[in-house]
């Protein structure tokens, strides 16, 4: 389980986080959503270790702050919002970097299975610095998956935490990641992901964590987090919810025009 305790951080001496806490389970999605500047990213990264932070975060019994990284890197994954690399690495090796820091590094198929399950198995021997940026970006969650392959290991529950993993990508590639990530929590991992786009965190996603300048506004399933009055408080603009009575499908939001 991921417990997140009182968490706060200040960046250039200015608080970007203020007293958060939550919980994540394994076998389910959590969606971290709120509008630019509301900390999400930053609240990743204090859960993954990579920003100091006053409070406490512990997965799977494990205090992140005094884990070894070798630690960390058996039992979750990290999709940043970008990667820069400085040399001419194929898409195959990015992709086994992952393995170099999992338990499957004696696995020499799985950086295939994982293009294929990102639909990029064709790019295998192109220079990762000619991709697109969507493309990029499915390399990295790839990576990702070969390091934490199986969603529940000898030592319980895998994770992979996710900072906007469908943000430049086309609809079709954005449903096949999220779907992606669904399995991955299906299957006994879990997933907490940094999403602007509140339609596939209803959709897919158990339970939204919805931050607001720095501080948790609210947080639980998405009927009880994607709520007019809560979207409107934390977005700064009036914002009505809709959805589908014949199949229950989540239409959102609608900005209202003042």
């Amino acid at each position: 389980m991921l417990q997140v305790e009182n968490i706060c951080v200040a960046l250039n001496r200015r608080p970007a986080l203020r007293g958060v806490s939550l919980t994540a389970r394994p076998g389910t999605l959590t969606a971290i959503v709120g509008p630019n500047g509301s900390g999400k990213t930053t609240l990743l990264r204090a859960i993954t270790g990579e920003v100091a932070y006053q409070g406490k975060v512990t997965l799977n019994e494990l205090d992140v702050a005094r884990a070894k990284p070798w630690q960390l890197a058996a039992i979750r994954a990290v999709m940043a919002q970008e990667t820069q690399l400085a040399f001419p690495f194929t898409v195959l090796e990015v992709i086994r970097l992952g393995l170099s820091m999992g338990e499957n590094a004696e696995s020499r198929d799985l950086p295939q299975r994982a293009l294929v399950e990102v639909d990029l198995l064709h790019h295998a021997a192109r220079n990762y610095q000619d991709l697109s940026g969507g493309e990029r970006q499915r390399v990295q969650l790839a990576r990702a998956l070969v390091q934490v392959w199986n969603p529940v290991g000898t030592g319980g529950a895998r994770w992979l935490f996710l900072d906007e993993p469908v943000a430049s990508l086309d609809l079709g590639h954005q449903l096949q990641v999220m779907r992606l990530a669904r399995r991955f929590a299906d299957a006994g991992g879990g997933v907490v992901a940094v999403m602007h786009d509140l339609n596939l965190s209803a959709m897919f996603a158990d339970r939204l964590v919805l931050l607001a300048e720095g501080a948790l506004v609210a947080a639980g399933t998405p009927d009880a987090v994607l709520t007019d009055a809560l979207l409107s408080n934390a977005y700064g603009c009036p914002i009505r919810t809709n959805a589908l009575p014949s199949h229950g499908t989540w239409l959102l939001p609608q900005a209202v025009a003042s």
